[in-house]
């Protein structure tokens, strides 16, 4: 046993665990700090002087309190084999750091290969799914195994549309994550069980909390941020004009997901959310794989990619980012936006305001999708 790891794990599990605690101030901590444990040595005073902060998140005894937690929750994932992945690790999923609310401590069970997918799409929906909805999820997986055998699905393991995505994977073959809205010392539903347990063969079980934290119906709406921020494309089948759901498809849209939604006929409750979805334009429409596909560009990257030396393609006008944008465009010769960003490892805003410069300078062009050509 690695005892400096482990202490090194109980300081990222409390500071994750502190009451109010965000992405944004861990990051702003750890870097003032330059570790995360100088944050638990020093005193309350220190701490609010170094960051100019006087809050109750650096008291003593709340400090103490995640401490105490921490250290089960050590022991938990050591005896259960579960990954943690703190925000600076390298295994963290990427796309979510592209989020600013994404969480600073993830607990991940099963195939680690699965989270580093290089397409990732998240299927969500109503808990009362009709069989419409369920036979369209069977048809989507089964023909995006063709398409694109690499593709990661994820989504939530509730009743409905989620363990419908679930399973359909399982039984095509393609890797499935559930994010779950509490620790892993637990499945919910228990129904679904025994689909967890085969998940994580090829894909896995992730959730933010830790396993010492009570479930709070809270959870679950904010689980659906993780949801939405794993995927390039969220695909919304079957819901009604409320849920989670369209929780899900909104911040989708907020980070510069792609939304889809399978419509539905007037007047079916079930289909009443997508609709909506597709008439505000805050959604695609979908009704095969072969929608999906187009759209995301996921199909036509040429068969034989075009080799160009920086050389050829760097100008008096580029910029040092434009250059490495035009670098990867004219190697693959095409180029989807939140693909890019992963592969690039450059923020999704860092990397949209490039490719702006670039159409203005007629470098690229842009279709649907998120979809970027070199001219």
């Amino acid at each position: 046993m690695d005892t400096f790891a482990d202490e090194q794990l109980r300081y990222r599990i409390a500071l994750a665990a502190i009451k109010g605690m965000n992405r944004l101030l861990a990051e702003k901590l750890i870097e003032l700090t330059g570790d995360v444990s100088v944050f638990f040595t020093l005193s309350q005073k220190e701490l609010s002087h170094l960051t100019g902060l006087d809050s109750s998140l650096f008291s003593e005894v709340e400090r103490g309190r995640v401490l105490r937690m921490a250290s089960d929750e050590v022991e938990f994932i050591r005896k259960k084999g579960i990954t943690p992945l703190f925000l600076t690790d390298n295994d963290y999923p990427q796309r979510l750091l592209e989020c600013d609310d994404a969480p600073i401590m993830l607990y991940y069970k099963g195939n680690n290969a699965a989270l580093q997918m290089p397409r990732v799409v998240s299927i969500v929906g109503t808990r009362q799914a009709t069989p419409y909805g369920k036979n369209f999820v069977e048809t989507l997986v089964r023909d995006l195994v063709d398409m694109c055998p690499d593709t990661l699905i994820v989504s939530g393991l509730a009743y409905g549309i989620d363990v419908a995505a679930h399973r359909a994977a399982l039984r095509y073959g393609l890797p499935t994550v559930a994010v779950l809205a509490h620790g892993l010392n637990t499945i919910y539903p228990a129904q679904h069980r025994n689909t967890a347990v085969e998940m994580l063969e090829r894909g896995g079980l992730l959730t933010e909390y830790a396993s010492s934290q009570i479930t709070h119906k809270g959870f679950f709406l904010a689980r659906n941020r993780i949801v939405a921020g794993l995927a390039d494309a969220v695909v919304v089948v079957e819901s009604g004009v409320k849920g989670g759901s369209l929780f899900t498809a909104t911040i989708a849209g907020d980070y510069h997901r792609d939304v889809f939604a399978l419509p539905g006929r007037v007047g079916d409750i079930s289909s009443m959310g997508c609709n909506q979805l597709i008439r505000n334009n805050k959604a695609a429409l979908i009704t095969c794989a072969d929608d999906l596909v187009e759209a995301m560009g996921w199909g036509t990257r040429t068969s034989e990619p075009i080799q160009a030396s920086l050389s050829t393609i760097a100008a008096a006008d580029l910029s040092p980012d434009e250059q490495t944008v035009m670098q990867y465009l004219t190697t693959h010769g095409e180029g989807q936006i939140n693909r890019m960003a992963v592969e690039l490892n450059t923020p999704i805003a860092t990397l949209s305001a490039t490719l702006v410069e670039l159409e203005f300078k007629g470098r690229v062009i842009a279709f649907p999708g998120g979809i970027y050509r070199p001219v």
